[in-house]
């Protein structure tokens, strides 16, 4: 495995207008070891730089992003089935949906590979597929829905809270309505609504794929994932021990050397790449092909 400060130590001494072709061979070598390893299938890394830059909508899932999966497919022998390698914050649950659809429909056997992070709607991704390949540094996070408010996201369910407590509160006491008016006026009409259909769509979702993969209790996992009670934060660690718990078909990282030594190396490759260039979303596969939108506008790379 090439160690994140290796690297960045190999990079130093190359010549600084071949620095991205370094990183992209690595990535590419890297991805086609882990296509090896896992027994010839199609390989596809999907990473956005929410660890290093401040715009979510150029790091999160978002509805054109089938157009990037679509482009990485062209010319897979789909019978060999996928391995999907996500690192995300997750995004829009509407866009998710497309892209699970479109990508089992292509494969009949999808399994994923999570190097750190797969949160929100990259979590459910995850749930959408066979197998989730995790190391002890790995995570999956809740599912409750995220919807765009005033160009940034923001939980559905948080919403809702709010309109409960701004209503006990004014019933109460009549004289605290002023005290929400400049919150509730700041919110567009519908929005209520539209948070309390969004409450309940991504578990409906996630139970769904579940039960096509066969689990036992596709809803109970599903609502574990969604719980406002257990979870408290958007952002908390669910870790491999307790996808397992939950009767996830879970795959341990380290026990394959060769294959966590692949896709660290990958993973630390993409890190760097998205901290020393412009790029704010990466899709790749391991034919070479990739699709790079940057912080300043989107770059297909041949």
């Amino acid at each position: 495995m090439s160690s994140w400060n290796e690297i960045l130590e190999d990079l130093k001494e190359q010549n600084p207008n071949y620095r991205a072709q370094y990183l992209n061979a690595l990535l590419i070598s890297s991805l086609e070891k882990i296509s090896k390893l896992r027994n010839g299938k199609n390989v596809i890394f999907y990473a956005s730089a929410f660890l290093q830059k401040t715009d979510p909508l150029l790091t999160q899932i978002t509805n054109g992003d089938i157009n990037l999966f679509m482009a990485m497919l062209h010319g897979m022998d789909f019978s060999k089935g996928l391995t999907l390698i996500l690192h995300t914050p997750g995004g829009i649950p509407t866009a998710t949906e497309t892209i699970v659809e479109y990508l089992h429909k292509k494969f009949k056997y999808i399994e994923t590979i999570v190097p750190t992070f797969a949160m929100s709607a990259g979590t459910m991704i995850a749930l959408s597929t066979d197998l989730i390949i995790m190391g002890h540094q790995s995570q999956l996070g809740p599912i409750d829905t995220q919807i765009q408010v005033g160009g940034r996201f923001v939980s559905a369910r948080s919403i809702i809270n709010q309109f409960r407590k701004a209503k006990a509160d004014i019933n109460k006491n009549i004289k605290n309505a002023h005290l929400w008016a400049p919150i509730l006026g700041g919110m567009t009409p519908g929005l209520l609504v539209e948070a309390e259909k969004a409450n309940v769509y991504s578990e409906r979702l996630v139970a769904s794929w579940l039960a096509r993969k066969k689990y036992k209790d596709p809803n109970a996992i599903a609502k574990y994932f969604n719980s406002p009670a257990l979870h408290k934060n958007h952002g908390k660690r669910i870790d491999r021990d307790v996808c397992k718990k939950q009767g996830l078909n879970i795959h341990e990282l380290e026990e394959s050397q060769d294959l966590q030594d692949a896709v660290l190396t990958a993973y630390h490759a993409m890190t760097i790449l998205f901290e020393q260039t412009i790029a704010s979303k990466v899709v790749i596969n391991n034919s070479g092909k990739k699709w790079i939108i940057n912080s300043a506008q989107p770059t297909k790379i041949p």
